[in-house]
């Protein structure tokens, strides 16, 4: 749209419309390849709002959650509550929309999203109405793509428990954890982000082909798998 202000869009819309297409383009194109997605915090979680999410066949997420304010890390959990739970919607009601830009906070984002965001429980289906909550649970029970689901011992956001949380609406898939300390790259920190930094090209970058091309862990004496 022109303008976020007043737009209705929610994190269903994402899932459902933008990623959907995303994915039906690459099946469509190439329907002789493997579909894989690489999903980074919500990106994770947008393919189990796809109502075509049973095609993908293999998944790598990082710091993938829908934060879940009781999830953030414990050391940070009141500074980003504070920021995400109480700042954010206190100005997407005064502005119509969110505008992180402005704040150096990630992206200007649709009320409806940052709303969904802010007021987010434990259970992510209740943010939904009544009458779509059963259809958001089977479309996630629809993806049967093996996951590899990356944590960061130091993401204040994705943390383990928060891994978990979303990973747990995958029942279709066989999802394996992993818990990666910045140590095993050489770096005191690497946060929710810094996976993506192009400092790790020959590192992290490297090693996920082997899941991605293969399907083999390359972190196999760390994970553990999920019922």
């Amino acid at each position: 749209p022109a303008s976020l202000k007043g737009c209705g869009y929610r994190w269903r819309d994402w899932g459902e419309q933008d990623f959907d297409a995303a994915l039906r383009f690459m099946h469509d194109r190439r329907p002789d390849q493997p579909l894989q997605v690489v999903g980074h915090s919500i990106g994770g979680y947008l393919p189990g709002l796809s109502p075509n999410g049973a095609r993908i066949d293999r998944m790598l997420t990082v710091g993938a959650q829908y934060a879940y304010w009781r999830d953030y890390a414990p050391g940070h959990r009141a500074r980003l509550f504070f920021k995400w739970h109480v700042v954010m919607p206190v100005l997407t009601a005064a502005f119509g929309y969110f505008p992180g830009k402005r704040l150096g906070w990630l992206e200007d984002l649709p009320a409806g999203v940052a709303n969904e965001w802010s007021f987010r429980g434990a259970r992510m289906e209740m943010t939904h109405p009544v009458g779509e909550r059963d259809e958001v649970l089977r479309r996630f029970a629809a993806v049967t793509a093996p996951i590899l689901a990356i944590a960061v011992a130091d993401d204040d956001i994705g943390s383990m428990a928060a891994i978990r949380r979303s990973l747990a609406y995958y029942t279709g898939a066989e999802r394996t954890e992993v818990l990666l300390e910045p140590a095993v790259y050489g770096h005191s920190r690497i946060g929710h982000f810094g996976l993506f930094h192009a400092r790790h090209r020959e590192e992290f970058w490297t090693d996920t082909l082997r899941w991605l091309k293969e399907g083999i862990d390359p972190w196999g004496d760390q994970p553990s798998k999920l019922p």
